[in-house]
């Protein structure tokens, strides 16, 4: 049974970034011991570009980085809904039947750190909302909406964070890219281990970064961003105790993802993801067909958590290197949720060492094992 929740949470350290968000509910005590398989549908737009509460968890992720007064930097903004399902049938106004969290985060890669900020709180009107017609997502004062944009869409990001500030407008400049089998990715060697996930990758940025007080002007043409949205029933399968994951865009306007779940040994329980050349068609990896071989690695000296922070990842559209380009990117919750993990701003270079694209990676189950 899930703890009494108060109408708003506190804020909390930084924790909830996409995948690692499983963790925080397993420590919250809101996932059940099982969920139904998710069947395969036809997305229809801008209908699912919003929230779907009848799912248990859900997030809207968006990382990029952006070059600016002659200084790189990268910089994450992602919302995440919970559904909590031992409060679905409590009649109370008062009740947290659906949780919502936001986090941002600004690397500094001249200065080789990594500033973030949080927000949580239950659903509620004017406090935390998630629209279900349109991506439409605010929290405490801060902000993901989606908006038309000819034939594409702009997402515009506001937030106002203790130390930073992103303002941000992300345009498409490509159709979105469903991944796995139209749109329903496979997550695990079971049916129910699945969700419903697209992606947006080459976003056009600009806007500005906030940082200690100082403004950094994201000028057209100066930025680049990916951003996901991911819905699902699924359970983390029991044999997996994180998993590695990268989103990267080419610098000739293809789109790169690869993930794998890994078992305590270290090898692959699941593999996929997918290529997208510029202006082509989606080809899809089948499982086992990804293979991730850690090349170099960091220790933190905050956690102990020993992290691969540059990889050989090789897949059916080609072998590719990914290289952090800062080592220490890891964010720690275990105040609140539990979850050490690692997430940054990091370089994609093909097997010739030419450097092909940049994007970001994530990491998680290095510091202790996912326990949902």
């Amino acid at each position: 049974m899930p703890p009494t929740l108060p109408p708003t949470l506190p804020t909390t350290p930084p924790s909830l970034r996409r995948r690692t968000l499983a963790l925080g509910l397993g420590a919250l005590g809101l996932w059940p011991g099982a969920a139904p398989g998710l069947s395969a549908r036809r997305l229809e737009f801008p209908r699912d570009h919003g929230s779907h509460p009848e799912l248990r968890t859900e997030w809207w992720y968006m990382t990029g980085h952006a070059q600016t007064a002659g200084r790189l930097w990268g910089f994450q903004v992602t919302f995440f809904r919970s559904r909590v399902d031992g409060t679905q049938g409590l009649r109370s106004a008062f009740a947290a039947k659906q949780l919502l969290f936001a986090h941002a985060a600004i690397t500094d890669v001249t200065h080789a750190k990594l500033h973030h900020d949080q927000r949580i709180a239950r659903a509620w009107p004017g406090l935390a909302e998630a629209s279900e017609a349109d991506t439409g997502l605010r929290l405490q004062g801060w902000s993901l909406t989606r908006s038309a944009l000819g034939q594409g869409s702009r997402y515009t990001a506001r937030v106002e964070g203790d130390t930073l500030g992103l303002h941000l407008d992300c345009d498409t400049t490509q159709p979105v890219l469903l991944q796995g089998r139209e749109g329903l990715s496979r997550k695990g060697p079971e049916a129910v281990q699945a969700s419903h996930y697209y992606s947006q990758p080459q976003l056009a940025v600009q806007g500005e970064l906030v940082l200690g007080g100082q403004r950094w002007r994201i000028a057209p043409g100066q930025g680049r961003a990916w951003l996901d949205h991911e819905w699902s029933e699924a359970l983390m399968h029991p044999q997996a105790v994180g998993w590695d994951w990268i989103g990267m865009n080419l610098h000739d306007g293809a789109a790169l993802t690869a993930f794998r779940l890994r078992r305590a040994d270290g090898s692959a329980l699941w593999a996929g993801g997918s290529w997208r050349p510029g202006g082509g068609a989606v080809q899809v990896f089948d499982e086992g067909s990804v293979a991730f071989t850690a090349v170099r690695h960091w220790t933190s000296p905050h956690s102990g958590a020993r992290y691969p922070v540059q990889w050989r990842v090789e897949t059916p559209a080609g072998r590719f290197e990914v290289r952090a380009l800062v080592d220490d990117q890891e964010l720690d919750s275990s105040a609140s949720t539990g979850a050490i993990y690692w997430e940054g701003l990091s370089d994609l270079h093909d097997a010739s060492g030419q450097s092909v694209g940049r994007g970001y990676l994530e990491m998680t189950g290095y510091a202790r094992a996912l326990r949902l």
